[in-house]
């Protein structure tokens, strides 16, 4: 049941102090009923974002305050999303009572908390959530329920028992007994703090167990193809036609920079006239939900040409391709058959298009960042490479504009 709930947070300069505070009010309102009430925060009228709902700058005071603010935003927008999954209307009367630990509550439990975070994220999948994201905390449950057993000879744990030393009991555990690498255990370490965040904002835990807890993504230096090895393994035919039709999709996906989702999920009505006449892609990033805009080079058009009258392709889809787990164990054999000492996934292509088949040849990362459907140059830049060659080639642009002026 979808809830009308609206939440505005606002200083009320008419209960301003003698110092000039003012303090901040919360209005929910809820099928036009209102309640008000004071958050007892006082903050200097001037400093207040209201279309954000924050206090500006960085200060330990604006932080404090915007750190509050967000755990009880989250706090009544869970109570929403409770009442609308169990499919009930919430009143204003719920939300003070919830807000107001005013129901006895029984000692809550980490487990069950974490299972219903995942139906409710499995139940929005293809929504608001890739599949992939869905089966990630799946596998983060499981790994939760393994160290509990491991560490504690345990089922489960009361939330109030969870504190740093199980945090950094957990890092060790998928560090040690599941032998996984930094980045693996930080993003498994992140999942969890997910939920932890979600009991925080429900008062359930006091004190976070994450605020000492400091651990940081590495950088990994991607694979990608060179040109070379690009031609290397477009060229190679081989005996076995699953190989060839292997080849053919990751060399699709080289000069698209799709990813394997993504290129699984085309059909013909992804391709269209783009703004210049040649025939683009247009899609959706399943991850991300970002769209994606590509100008076809010859090569993907030859590809797509090629396959479809493909018995795969019967149903619309513009390219027949097999599961990822079965792409990837044929791109190592591919791999070996064409002299590519290089670990080939399916989502080297993604890098190779980023860094050998547009950023090398001159262009702009802006361009390349909008075909990849990143939402920002950053993400870009953990898959572009800078090469060596590309280095030469604008220092040698740069050599003839010097000599060029020296000349007039």
């Amino acid at each position: 049941m979808k809830q009308d709930l609206k939440l505005h947070i606002y200083p009320r300069s008419a209960k301003a102090n003698k110092t000039g505070l003012t303090p901040l009010y919360v209005r929910i309102t809820i099928n036009g009923k209102r309640w008000e009430f004071s958050t007892k925060k006082f903050i200097d009228p001037r400093t207040w974002d209201a279309k954000n709902s924050k206090i500006k700058g960085n200060s330990k005071e604006a932080s404090s305050i915007n750190g509050y603010l967000d755990v009880l935003k989250m706090k009544i927008i869970n109570i929403e999303i409770e009442y609308s999954l169990r499919d009930e209307q919430l009143t204003l009367d719920d939300v003070k009572n919830l807000l107001n630990h005013k129901k006895e509550e029984a000692v809550r439990m980490l487990i069950p908390i974490f299972k219903l975070h995942n139906e409710q994220m499995a139940k929005l999948a293809n929504k608001e959530f890739a599949p992939g994201t869905v089966l990630r905390y799946e596998t983060t449950l499981k790994h939760l329920q393994d160290f509990l057993k491991h560490q504690y000879k345990e089922d489960d744990i009361r939330l109030d028992k969870i504190d740093h030393a199980f945090i950094m009991d957990l890092d060790f555990y998928f560090r040690s007994v599941r032998n996984c690498n930094n980045n693996t255990t930080v993003k498994y370490i992140k999942n969890f703090k997910k939920i932890i965040n979600y009991c925080l904002a429900n008062d359930w835990i006091q004190k976070d167990p994450f605020i000492n807890y400091k651990v940081k993504i590495e950088k990994v230096e991607r694979i990608f193809l060179s040109q070379e090895e690009i031609i290397k393994i477009y060229e190679k035919e081989h005996p076995a036609e699953r190989l060839n039709l292997v080849r053919d999709i990751f060399i699709f996906s080289c000069y698209t920079g799709l990813a394997y989702v993504d290129v699984d999920n085309l059909t013909k009505n992804h391709m269209v006239k783009g703004i210049d006449g040649q025939l683009w892609i247009h899609t959706y990033r399943q991850k991300t939900s970002t769209p994606t805009k590509i100008p076809l080079l010859d090569i993907p058009i030859e590809i797509i040409e090629k396959y479809k009258n493909h018995p795969l392709c019967s149903n619309g889809k513009l390219l027949p391709v097999f599961s990822n787990q079965k792409m990837n164990v044929y791109l190592k054999e591919i791999a070996a058959l064409s002299g590519i000492d290089k670990e080939l996934t399916f989502h080297c292509a993604r890098h190779t298009f980023a860094t050998t088949i547009t950023l090398s040849n001159g262009v702009p990362i802006e361009s390349v960042s909008k075909m990849l459907g990143h939402n920002s140059i950053t993400t870009t830049q953990h898959y572009a490479r800078i090469t060596e060659q590309k280095v030469s080639n604008d220092m040698q642009q740069l050599k003839n504009i010097v000599q060029k002026k020296n000349i007039m």
